[in-house]
């Protein structure tokens, strides 16, 4: 049974007419899942309250066709986003998917994948001969839908073939049994995305378990893929350090030996103005540390404002990662802590 199990599915009339849309209507139509065809925009959620309306997109699939040819830009970790998924099924209280998306957080999975993967294929041509990386994560997480739409290991599958050109995702979830015997050449990178205890039982409703996290990822190292893990967002609270130390110290005993090196990203807490209103309204009574006067304001590179840590906190922060992972993980690289 794949983690994501949609309540309701949205189809654009024209996704029927590719051979992913029309598997997907067959496939929900035999599980009894509620599939309404679409003409034009996508039909709002008929729910009274904003937050009922939040809750309910996060249950609903969205299946259309991609039709802007233009890629997102993803620095500093890739050159473009590969938009195969976007929306993430995830209750995550402090999703930063609440300032992209906002106050319509559907799960759109795009039909037209091969069309999308040659104006991949297009973006290297122009940059060859440099290597140009792919980025499939930046405004979703593909694995909670892998089970229902294959689109990854398809574009796993390209990647390993394609000259001068590489992919990386990131997850929370633990679906990657479709991924593990995909002949990926080493060219694609799988992050996943892992917290303290505390932090996923408390802020991530709806994601899976650290342990059913590391059990995936000892799935994807055995599978001899570049791997590496995104510790997000770190939450400097009481206790701060024994719980991360306990982190790193069971990812440690519990993938495969041998395995690795590894890239960590380690990444601070952080939110926007927009997104502490949508979390609010959404989660009312959330506990998450959003009081704007212990934090230092600063410009993102997308033109808004985030509250981060102040420096002295980040230095704090900073030195107990590179410490202790060098530790744990030694001649694994951390790529950067902000």
């Amino acid at each position: 049974m794949p983690s994501f199990v949609p309540t309701r599915v949205l189809m654009s009339r024209d996704a029927m007419g590719y051979p992913l849309g029309a598997r997907l209507a067959d496939t929900f139509a035999g599980r009894k899942i509620p599939v309404t065809v679409y003409d034009g925009r996508i039909p709002p959620a008929s729910r009274s309250s904003f937050r009922e309306r939040y809750v309910l997109s996060k249950r609903t699939l969205v299946v259309l066709v991609r039709q802007d040819r233009v890629f997102q830009t993803c620095k500093p970790s890739a050159h473009y986003q590969l938009p195969l998924v976007s929306g993430c099924p995830g209750l995550c209280q402090y999703c930063y998917l609440n300032t992209n998306l906002g106050r319509a957080p559907y799960i759109r999975v795009y039909v037209n994948v091969d069309e999308i993967l040659e104006q991949a294929a297009e973006y290297v041509r122009a940059r060859e001969p440099e290597a140009t990386v792919f980025e499939g994560a930046a405004t979703s997480d593909p694995v909670a839908v892998e089970a229902w739409t294959g689109s990854l290991a398809r574009a796993i599958g390209f990647f390993a073939r394609l000259e001068n050109a590489t992919f990386r995702f990131a997850t929370k979830y633990s679906d990657v049994e479709g991924l593990l015997d995909v002949d990926h050449r080493g060219k694609t990178a799988i992050r996943f995305s892992i917290n303290s205890d505390y932090a996923i039982d408390t802020y991530e409703q709806g994601a899976p378990s650290l342990d059913n996290r590391i059990k995936a990822a000892a799935k994807v190292a055995t599978a001899r893929y570049p791997m590496g893990f995104l510790i997000a967002p770190v939450f400097m609270l009481e206790e701060w350090r024994t719980q991360y130390e306990d982190l790193l110290r069971r990812l440690r005993l519990r993938l495969p030996a041998g395995g690795g090196p590894f890239t960590f990203e380690v990444i601070s807490h952080r939110f926007t103005a927009r997104a502490k209103s949508v979390i609010q309204e959404v989660y009312p009574n959330t506990s998450l540390p959003l009081a704007e006067d212990e934090r230092r304001f600063r410009y993102g590179q997308f033109g808004y404002g985030k509250y981060v840590y102040p420096d002295d906190a980040m230095t704090e922060l900073t030195e107990f990662f590179r410490e202790r992972i060098a530790v744990h993980f030694p001649g694994s690289t951390v790529l950067y802590v902000i």
